[in-house]
């Protein structure tokens, strides 16, 4: 499954507030994203947006990024999954996550649900094939999981130092597609503000918390919505060569696949933003 440089992660609406007759994911086909990421949420099932977008699309993978495992049994994943894979051969991946304790009732031994997981999808009726899943994967125990029982590993809310070591750990062949979240936003103080937005949340939950402390970001690092250090590591801020040239570090970093987050303070979809990204990496 060829996903292409780049792709878009977006866990909002799919309907531009600046052009609200656009095909969104048409467009963003057309501007030469190869793969269209989308929140799995905690609802069971596949929500019905994966269709939609595999719908207004004849090229671009669709891909949940991420799935819980907590929230649907294997084998309805997988029928929902080969649903979509008969509406559109060849272009869903199944991305799933072992998610985080704070929002998962009866979190326990994720790594050993990840595996037994797996094992459920394998034995469907039809299974899941490992070429067309993918996982959620932070620390050294699941990103090896990944390379061994999936197309490879998606990690979320990294630096480029964790892709690295991501590719360090999978080796060369399996796929390698961490999401980058971007603030189109030139003055430092106003960017910082608007990734902050992004970061808070996030650093509230303990597996992201641990893996930048892994990669060297301390507790007063972590605090307050993290340090100017730490937001300008995890997210790509600045004009759009700035931010072209973030994406591409992580490419050389041993990346396959970059999927772009943009944060702003504006409803909707930011295409535009979006357009003007994939002309500046087409550069």
């Amino acid at each position: 499954m060829d996903l292409g440089p780049l792709g878009v992660w977006w866990s909002g609406t799919w309907r531009s507030a600046g052009d609200p007759d656009a095909d969104v994911a048409a467009e963003l086909e057309r501007a030469g994203y190869g793969a269209l990421w989308s929140s799995g949420g905690f609802e069971p099932g596949l929500a019905p947006r994966f269709a939609r977008l595999l719908a207004s699309t004849t090229t671009a993978v669709v891909a949940s990024g991420i799935a819980s495992i907590w929230a649907t049994p294997a084998d309805e994943l997988a029928r929902a999954a080969a649903e979509l894979e008969a509406a559109a051969p060849g272009r869903f991946l199944l991305g799933i996550g072992a998610s985080h304790e704070l929002i998962v009732e009866g979190y326990r031994r994720p790594y050993a649900h990840m595996v037994a997981y797996l094992d459920a999808l394998d034995a469907a009726d039809p299974p899941v094939p490992a070429d067309r899943r993918i996982l959620a994967a932070l620390g050294p125990k699941m990103l090896a999981l990944a390379g061994e029982r999936s197309a490879g590993a998606h990690p979320y809310f990294v630096p480029v130092e964790h892709t690295a070591r991501a590719r360090d750990i999978l080796g060369h062949g399996p796929l390698l597609a961490p999401e980058v979240t971007v603030v189109l936003e030139e003055e430092a103080g106003r960017a910082r503000q608007l990734a902050r937005t992004f970061t808070t949340g996030y650093l509230a939950l303990p597996n992201y918390a641990q893996n930048l402390r892994s990669l060297g970001f301390s507790e007063e690092d972590l605090a307050g919505g993290g340090s100017d250090r730490l937001v300008d590591a995890v997210v790509a801020w600045g004009s759009l060569e700035r931010v072209a040239a973030r994406v591409r570090d992580h490419h050389e970093a041993g990346a396959d696949h970059v999927c772009i987050q943009v944060v702003t303070d504006a409803e909707g979809f930011p295409l535009e933003s979006y357009r003007r990204l994939a002309e500046a990496l087409a550069s």
